[in-house]
């Protein structure tokens, strides 16, 4: 990852065919379209892929989180279990359907651990997200079936985790609707886009709707023809985006062939090192090997690993004081800090959250660092960097 490192012709051809015709928005203008239609093209693509029923492309993987929430029928006071991992656009999307994040542990997958769920169970709790963190897979089955027993909504972030597997189906398919991310340093990126997908078609007419002001785009040409069955917001995504993420989505499978391979020789050369161990993954073989995360025995250790691995160019994001994507350092979320009040503050039960604690997520997090898998990497580019992480660890003690 991610995809701008391989931008070529491919791209170039998609965009031209938009700008031939003028046409940007995905919906209407169909005189004018020469047969273009980007976005169309792009969800069927996306469901040959992830072996779903039907796709909904949206402007953003916020934008996706968000129209699934409302088409899964997620709402006003409703609680919703989340890591306490994962990007600010998790908790933002709940907020935003005036539904309550509660955020439960983690385990060594750096996902959400599914023998802590039951543990944050309350009588309002009305979905689980589990988050597909950095490539991969989260004990997806095991919290299905905690979903199924206890009668919850199962709505998967994979927004990092485009193209990972767990037992042979794509992560994103196991709920009533899983989200991805296409932003400018994912996978496969459309510059800024996101995705819904499902195989149920009520949440699938709803995300289509829901994410273009509530129309049901059955007025033909004239879309002030359309119906408006509920009320919507404007998450549609242009042409433009869904015509790079187009050419992007065909070079999947070698975007997950080169990101293996690479992942692969940087963990055989890492497993003699001292003191390391790695993340756990139920499924190897299913990971999209965006990222090799690894563990060191001490928060100690930790840190003196992230500060020689950058002293050596080898840079490796230390989670536990990154301000996006770790609850310790949520402190707009821990104030509640808002441009104006959030209906969710007038339902009654909203946590403290500078009164959570999560000692469990906060040993793991202390001891974990993640090394970006890039494409663009020689075998002189992968013997140098083995050779950097091999010196940057004899120093530390």
């Amino acid at each position: 990852m991610p995809g701008f490192e391989i931008f070529g012709d491919k791209e170039r051809k998609e965009v031209s065919d938009v700008l031939s015709t003028g046409v940007l928005m995905r919906y209407g203008f169909d005189a004018a379209r020469n047969s273009h239609y980007k976005a169309l093209e792009f969800e069927k693509t996306l469901g040959d892929i992830t072996g779903s029923a039907f796709s909904h492309l949206c402007s953003s993987g916020t934008a996706a989180l968000c129209t699934a929430m409302a088409a899964c029928g997620i709402g006003a006071g409703d609680e919703v279990i989340i890591p306490a991992f994962t990007f600010v656009a998790t908790f933002e999307a709940v907020l935003q359907a005036g539904a309550i994040p509660v955020f439960g542990e983690i385990d060594e997958t750096l996902c959400l651990n599914p023998d802590r769920l039951e543990d944050v169970l309350t009588p309002r709790t009305r979905a689980v997200v589990p988050v597909h963190m950095c490539g991969a897979m989260a004990r997806i089955d095991e919290i299905k079936d905690f979903c199924t027993q206890k009668g919850l909504i199962l709505l998967e972030d994979a927004c990092q985790s485009l193209g990972a597997t767990f037992q042979g189906k794509h992560l994103g398919g196991f709920g009533l609707a899983g989200c991805f991310s296409f932003d400018a340093v994912k996978t496969v990126t459309c510059g800024e886009g996101g995705a819904v997908i499902t195989d149920d078609p009520q949440v699938y007419e709803r995300c289509h709707q829901y994410a273009d002001h509530g129309h049901d785009h059955l007025g033909g040409p004239d879309r002030g023809a359309d119906g408006h069955p509920i009320l919507g917001s404007n998450y549609r995504i242009s042409e433009l985006n869904a015509a790079v993420g187009l050419a992007q989505l065909r070079k999947l499978d070698r975007i997950l062939e080169i990101q293996r391979r690479n992942k692969q020789i940087l963990k055989d050369a890492m497993t003699s090192l001292p003191g390391i161990s790695f993340r756990y993954l139920p499924d190897p073989f299913g990971d999209s090997a965006t990222f090799l995360s690894f563990m060191l025995p001490t928060e100690e250790k930790t840190r003196q690993a992230c500060k020689e691995l950058a002293e050596n160019k080898i840079p490796c994001p230390y989670w536990y004081d990154n301000n996006w994507h770790y609850f310790k350092k949520w402190h707009h979320l821990k104030n509640m800090s808002c441009a104006a009040p959030m209906a969710v503050q007038l339902c009654g039960n909203l946590p403290d959250y500078k009164r959570v604690t999560l000692p469990e997520s906060d040993e793991i997090m202390k001891r974990t660092l993640s090394m970006q898998i890039m494409l663009s990497w020689s075998d002189q580019d992968l013997e140098q960097r083995i050779a950097a992480i091999k010196k940057s660890f004899t120093t530390i003690n």
